[in-house]
């Protein structure tokens, strides 16, 4: 960690701020702001680190958006993010060798791949300086921030999971959220779906205690290897080893049998009683609303450990763009290769970060025959982590490129009818909050590999078309058209809701000769003009099966609110917002330099 410190300091990527700040909200809402800047602004080091409410100064500092750039990604890696996935392509596709010094070649290669694999130590490690057993053990001696005003604690945000299967053949290495309950109690926030959840109902079956060893900090690889999605049972620090051709060097921790880097900043250890669970959240996440309160198991912390010179690496999640952004980029392309194992005919793939990824995937495909595009959003909601993917849109070889959004938007619409698109239900992560029931919902996928011989519509300039909406639709605030070059013009509707949309919806059919597209959201906390959050307020929001209308040549999509009107049971989150005193009490301190646009326009 002092090595990355030095690193980005040398590469003028890091900012010191010596201003005594809080680890409640304060020190969060300030790197909020920082990776909302341009170029996804510096990493920050607070090396004033307190807490008020406990009348306590930690001696460690605090490092945040440590991968909060492209150019940081690149210097965490040590080397282009395309030429891991090269060598993944490469091992992907190595064949047997023909003739001798092809044979000396691969010989070469393979003997080099001996560096990917985990060295266990018999000795301690960097990591196990500091010592703290038994009545020593306090979570609060760490400087684990509360992020959000309605967050349930304090929350762990880069912390490294580790566990393994009940017999020990397996091991994992996850990023789950894990918030602090009490001085020796952490939730384990790890989705049905993830492998610690699967070796949790091993040791649930066999009525044994599970172990867990949480590291923070070390080579910021070790972070980014936990977030890696690869195949079931494969350990994701063989990662680590590719990439920096070096092994991730192990030592056993001291109350579990669990083996850890021995240069991490901090391990927590302990056991999971695979018969208890404890209710956990609320939690201001990365879909830019509070996750709700659900029951997960509990680790019964056994021992803290610790370097002597350390520093606790934390993130922050709200409203995009986060530092998952840049994290997801790099992940998207080295994990690229292997998606194509599964849909070979793959050209590219992008997840917009505004769409909190997994709910909008934009890809391109070689189509061979009608329907491959069908057969390919099949696959994508089938393979591993692409199977949480909400909507999905495909384009084919000749379409822009994926990350120009204009012109890849014109070209879609330009060539959409209600035809091209496929509603389906699977599954759906657990912080989604949209669909009538957790877990399982409503998918969509849009077919624009083939183009239709389409007529656009009559256009009216947004403010007569305004008049003519509310007459028909007395709760409409606002309006916008987007896109109205291209055959299907998006048109935005703000409302003040007393009705199901599909009532607005049908009101409009007066209007066919106007509309193609009709996307519905509440006026309150919404901007008609601001594309980039509408595209997060919408793919939040809408449920496939439940939230699209097809009338003719027009298609209805209900980006508002749940409630009553529309038979929604669950309970509907609040937004991910700021809390507007901190912010001005930072302000008044000098120490928040946002820009108040980017403040209004990120909807902070």
């Amino acid at each position: 960690m002092q090595k990355t410190i030095n690193l980005l300091k040398s590469e003028s990527e890091l900012k010191i701020i010596e201003d005594e700040l809080d680890i409640y909200l304060e020190i969060p809402h300030l790197a909020y702001a920082e990776v909302k800047k341009k170029y996804g602004g510096k990493a920050l080091l607070f090396t004033n680190v307190v807490d008020k409410r406990n009348d306590k100064k930690f001696e460690e500092p605090v490092l945040m958006n440590v991968f909060g750039s492209y150019r940081r990604c690149e210097l965490l890696f040590g080397r282009t993010i395309e030429s891991v996935a090269d060598e993944i392509t490469k091992l992907l596709h190595m064949k047997p060798p023909v003739g001798f010094l092809n044979k000396i070649s691969m010989a070469g290669e393979l003997f080099a791949l001996k560096n990917i694999f985990p060295k266990k130590l018999k000795t301690e490690g960097a990591c196990q300086e500091i010592k703290y057993l038994n009545e020593k053990i306090n979570l609060y001696d760490l400087p684990v921030l509360t992020t959000w005003e309605q967050d349930g604690g304090p929350f762990i945000t880069m912390g490294q999971v580790y566990t393994q299967s009940l017999d020990g053949e397996m091991v994992n290495l996850g990023m789950y959220r894990l918030q602090v309950y009490d001085k020796d109690h952490l939730g384990m926030h790890w989705q049905i779906h993830k492998d610690s959840s699967h070796f949790f109902d091993q040791y649930q079956s066999s009525g044994k205690k599970m172990p867990v060893s949480i590291a923070i900090g070390g080579n910021p690889l070790y972070t980014w290897c936990a977030t890696a999605p690869l195949p079931y049972g494969v350990n994701e620090l063989l990662m680590y080893g590719l990439i920096t051709k070096t092994p991730a060097r192990l030592v056993k921790s001291l109350t579990n049998p669990l083996y850890i880097p021995e240069d991490v900043d901090y391990v927590i250890e302990g056991w999971v009683d695979t018969s208890e669970l404890k209710i956990e959240g609320p939690f201001g996440d990365h879909t830019g609303y509070y996750t709700l309160e659900e029951p997960y198991p509990v680790m019964q912390v056994s021992a803290i450990t610790m370097k002597k010179e350390r520093t606790f690496l934390a993130t922050v999640v709200g409203k995009p763009p986060l530092e998952d952004k840049y994290m997801g980029w790099a992940t998207g392309k080295i994990f690229f290769p292997l998606l194509k194992t599964t849909v070979p005919d793959l050209l590219d793939y992008h997840m917009p970060e505004n769409a909190g990824f997994h709910n909008l995937i934009l890809a391109k495909m070689q189509p061979h025959y009608k329907g491959h595009a069908k057969q390919f959003m099949h696959a994508f909601w089938g393979a591993g982590q692409m199977s949480f993917v909400k909507h999905a849109i495909f384009v084919d070889e000749n379409a822009p490129k994926l990350e120009n959004y204009e012109n890849f938007a014109t070209y879609v619409l330009d060539r959409f009818t209600p035809k091209s698109m496929f509603i389906s239900e699977g599954i759906l992560d657990a912080l989604d909050h949209s669909s009538p029931e957790t877990l399982v919902g409503g998918k969509l996928g849009i077919d624009a590999t083939a183009a239709h011989k389409i007529e656009g519509p009559k256009l009216l300039g947004d403010e007569e078309l305004f008049k003519k909406v509310k007459k028909l639709i007395p709760d409409a605030v606002n309006l916008h058209q987007f896109m109205t070059r291209t055959k299907n013009p998006i048109t935005v509707i703000s409302v003040n809701k007393t009705k199901n949309a599909r009532e607005y919806f049908d009101a409009l059919a007066k209007l066919k000769d106007n509309l193609r597209i009709v996307v519905f959201v509440d006026d309150d906390k919404n901007d008609v003009l601001n594309s980039y959050m509408l595209v997060w307020r919408v793919t939040n929001n809408m449920d496939a099966q439940r939230d699209v209308f097809v009338s003719e040549l027009m298609v209805g999509v209900d980006g508002t609110n749940k409630n009553e009107l529309d038979g929604f049971e669950r309970e509907w989150p609040d937004d991910v917002d700021c809390t507007l005193s901190v912010v001005e009490s930072l302000k008044e301190r000098g120490i928040w330099d946002l820009d108040e646009k980017i403040y209004k326009d990120l909807q902070l």
